[in-house]
């Protein structure tokens, strides 16, 4: 169904945004305006905003953020393209189990009212979405492919069980989320948080690395570099060796990762990470037993991550056990200390603190002793201080190093790795900072993982034929006592798919990154019941061609949803190895505080919040996505203005700004639109303002198109198309009786400021194309075309100087000549005065920009 135009009535003179932007939506929908299907006869856009949290309701950050996405889609769809712009829902996770557990809802109970608000609240919005291809992760219909998904990548080794450490309160019996254990303590009981070791699912995600690394050339024109950089960093490929420390009197050994194995002759300990699987049995010869249980404890328990950790002072604990350095023989302490991290190299690292800042650090700290390994080419170490003040990371020439003293540390890095190798201790080693990804959570508001433990097969997958496995409602949800599920025995016990015998299902949930990873290729075929999606159908769509959403994801959710691309790349789903092509990270929506003199990010929490709604009452929906997309760069934050009137009452002037410019806009069309419908091109002569407004017209339509294709400066757009709005103000002042080349030119005019100005405000640009008599709707029309020739100026301004000092402007032809720019300057009058009796040493020139006289 297509929208249809009907003779325009006459305008309003006033401005009425409900009832234009009510009129339009209810338009849309019943046409089917913004539901596409794959046509191979155009070019295709998909555009792609990231799935919402069902949180409740929007927030000024959603509205910005679908906002951005929405003007790239009609910006696409006036330039002729078949424009994708799906939308759904995050559906699942934590904070709606923790709504049932604050409001005694259940979960599903609390998603089901979050949508359908959100939705009434998009739909308001005017965001041109196909609704056809909604999807909400919380729905049988779709987390039954989630299940499938982890089958297949069990079936190939990609999904396993392996110990790993969890936030577990004591008090309450469960699993935590890292949230729920912000800063060490039970956000329910407030008692302090230990590590527990549980068995748990596993997304062998490190199996891609080398993959998720190298295909970023794939990407990296699309990409921002600041997230490209923090993938890399994220996924931390680092060529080293393993190197094996014997354990004095001891049958065990200690393998250790270095990218430096140049500097081992310096090696003063070994240091373990807290979480180290020799940690047990080296504490439990301790002589210090008690002493170093606790310590390693509160260090297990202390926030260690790779961005903190340098950051934390630095904490140990001396074994009492020593391991043998095998180059040299020498024995060394083993300590276990906070600044290891077991999910980097082996959880083991080869102290050497004249070489390693972190290292010297905890030397320092602990009286460990420090020694001098390497020197800057041509320095003699018998030259330097015996005392080492400070590391040195560089690169240089060994010392103190036996029979490697004299080489350069790259040519020592060979030689002591194939030592290593041809003496059995050690190889040269690739090894990456990324760690497989803990695909599964222990909450009930989530997908069930599908497989069954029998006593007697293991673990074995649902059958396929037996998907979904359906999460169960009306399930009580304390937050106490382990996994929800782990209570409710209907769901528990079931019969083993393998031998039939009495089994049990499993009772985590999938990560809800695992739900987000491959979402949008389900907005294709979202209703597909006998596979996860048509492959014909993403071979249109597919790659996304602008994702947009916040920088934060940039190692999860960004990284994931390339791992799965990857994966069904290699199960046949997909041909391509990139799922988005380009991505905008959009800035957050901060409020200045007159109070506290600062800027914050607009949060509840803060009690800052301007809600969309109250916006959209006041100011319309057009206003309000005008205005967050005028007021900065869409990747940088935007400003919330708000003031206070003398009486008390808040104010927002940025957004009444935007309202006034759009009743500005509707004034001037009813000014025109008797004289406009039906007004034919210009002919014949045209007078000075006529040319002018054409002028500013092609030209405005250039810089439109020209902000959209470069990384979408949509408020340089917003900014061009108030200046033609000024210059239309100016031309309507003076053409009192206008004529019909007044009616013309203006005619031209109102047609593309209208057609640019949808992507920003479409529902008064929808009512003011049908209002000015076009066939047809707007989403249906073309974006306006510039004419090079009609956007070239008559005449530019050129300063001129003398001796680099600005002396008068000149007026010539924009394409004008070297010569010519030369004789003007010098034929000007004030030029030739200052010049007379002079001799000109030589006349610098610059095209367009600037003509110097050099006298002597």
């Amino acid at each position: 169904m297509h929208e249809t135009n009907p003779q325009p009535t006459i305008m309003n003179d006033k401005y009425d945004p409900a009832s234009i932007e009510a009129k339009w939506q209810a338009r849309w929908a019943e046409a089917g305006t913004f539901e596409v299907t794959p046509d191979p006869s155009r070019p295709k856009f998909t555009v792609v905003e990231m799935l919402a949290y069902t949180s409740g309701r929007l927030h000024m950050g959603h509205v910005e953020n679908y906002s951005i996405g929405d003007a790239l889609a009609w910006y696409k769809r006036l330039r002729g393209f078949n424009v994708f712009h799906p939308f759904g829902w995050d559906a699942f996770g934590q904070p709606a189990e923790e709504a049932a557990i604050k409001h005694g809802m259940a979960p599903e109970v609390f998603t089901s009212q979050s949508i359908a608000k959100m939705k009434r609240q998009l739909e308001r919005l005017g965001i041109g979405y196909d609704w056809t291809s909604e999807i909400a992760t919380c729905e049988p219909e779709y987390y039954r492919w989630n299940q499938w998904f982890f089958i297949e990548m069990f079936k190939r080794g990609l999904i396993y069980r392996k110990f790993g450490p969890l936030n577990w309160c004591p008090r309450e019996e469960i699993v935590l989320s890292n949230e729920q254990a912000e800063n060490g303590r039970c956000w329910r009981c407030n008692t302090e948080v230990v590590q527990k070791e549980k068995e748990q699912w596993f997304a062998r995600i490190t199996e891609y690395a080398d993959q998720l690394l190298n295909d970023m050339e794939q990407i990296e024109d699309g990409w921002p570099d600041g997230i490209l950089t923090s993938q890399r960093d994220w996924i931390g490929r680092s060529t080293g060796a393993d190197v094996t420390f014997a354990l004095e009197g001891l049958a065990e050994s200690i393998t250790v990762f270095t990218t430096r194995i140049d500097t081992i002759f310096g090696v003063t300990a070994i240091m373990l990470a807290p979480e180290h699987p020799l940690v047990s049995s080296l504490v439990a010869r301790s002589s210090d037993r008690d002493n170093v249980e606790a310590l390693v404890a509160s260090m297990r328990n202390e926030k260690r991550s790779s961005r903190e950790i340098d950051q934390l002072a630095k904490r140990g604990v001396a074994t009492g056990t020593f391991a043998l350095n095998p180059f040299s023989g020498e024995r060394v302490p083993i300590w276990i200390a906070n600044y290891v991290l077991m999910e980097y190299g082996t959880g083991a690292v080869m102290s050497v603190p004249g070489h390693d800042e972190r290292d010297f650090e905890f030397a320092a700290a602990f009286n460990l002793p420090v020694r001098r390994v390497i020197v800057p080419e041509g320095v003699d170490p018998a030259s330097l201080p015996t005392e080492v003040e400070n590391a040195t990371s560089g690169e240089g020439v060994l010392c103190n190093s036996n029979d490697f003293n004299g080489m350069a540390t790259a040519d020592a890095r060979a030689s002591l790795v194939a030592r290593a190798e041809k003496e059995g201790f050690g190889t040269g080693r690739v090894r990456f900072r990324l760690r497989d990804w803990t695909i599964t959570r222990q909450r009930y508001w989530g997908t069930p993982v599908p497989m069954v433990h029998c006593k007697t097969c293991g673990v074995v997958p649902v059958p396929e034929d037996q998907l979904p496995v359906i999460l169960p409602h009306g399930v009580a949800i304390t937050g106490e006592r382990g996994s929800p599920l782990d209570h409710v025995e209907s769901y528990v016990a079931t019969d083993c798919p393998a031998c039939g015998n009495p089994a049990r299902r499993d009772t985590d949930t999938m990560d809800t990154f695992v739900d987000s990873s491959w979402y949008f290729y389900r907005y294709c075929d979202p209703h597909n019941a006998s596979k996860p999606f048509d492959s014909e159908k993403i071979a249109y769509w597919f790659p996304i061609d602008q994702y947009v959403g916040g920088k934060e994801h940039a190692n999860m959710h960004l990284i994931y949803c390339r791992f799965w691309a990857k994966f069904m790349r290699d199960i046949g789903l997909v041909t391509h190895d990139e799922p988005v092509q380009r991505l905008l990270n959009q800035g957050m929506v901060c409020m200045f505080s007159e109070e506290k003199g600062e800027i914050r990010k607009m949060s509840k929490s803060v009690g800052n919040v301007v809600e969309p709604d109250d916006m959209f009452d006041r100011f319309g929906a057009d206003a309000t996505r005008l205005y967050v997309l005028f007021a900065s760069p869409p990747e940088k934050d935007m400003i919330w203005e708000v003031k206070k009137s003398a009486a008390g009452v808040q104010e927002y002037p940025g957004i009444e700004g935007a309202f006034r410019y759009l009743a500005r806009v509707w004034r001037l069309v009813v000014r025109w639109q008797s004289s406009i419908i039906g007004a034919g091109n210009p002919s014949g002569d045209l007078t000075d303002a006529q040319r002018a407004v054409r002028r500013k017209t092609h030209q405005t339509v250039r810089r439109a198109t020209d902000a959209f294709e470069d990384r979408f400066r949509l408020n340089t757009v917003v900014a061009a198309l108030m200046e033609l709005t000024n210059s239309l103000y100016e031309f309507s002042e003076s053409a009192s009786e206008p004529d019909a080349n007044d009616r013309a030119v203006v005619a031209e005019a109102i047609s593309a400021l209208t057609r640019m100005i949808a992507p920003f405000s479409p529902h008064i640009a929808s009512e003011l194309w049908e209002l000015t008599g076009n066939a047809g709707p707007l989403s249906e029309s073309s974006w306006p075309e510039s004419d090079a020739d009609l956007a070239r100026e008559d005449s530019v301004e050129i300063p001129v100087q003398v001796n680099g000092k600005l002396r008068t402007r000149i007026f010539v032809a924009p394409d004008a000549s070297r010569d010519a720019l030369e004789s003007a300057a010098l034929s000007d009058e004030r030029i030739r005065s200052l010049v007379e009796g002079q001799s000109i040493a030589k006349v610098v020139v610059v095209p367009g920009r600037l003509v110097n006289v050099v006298i002597k």
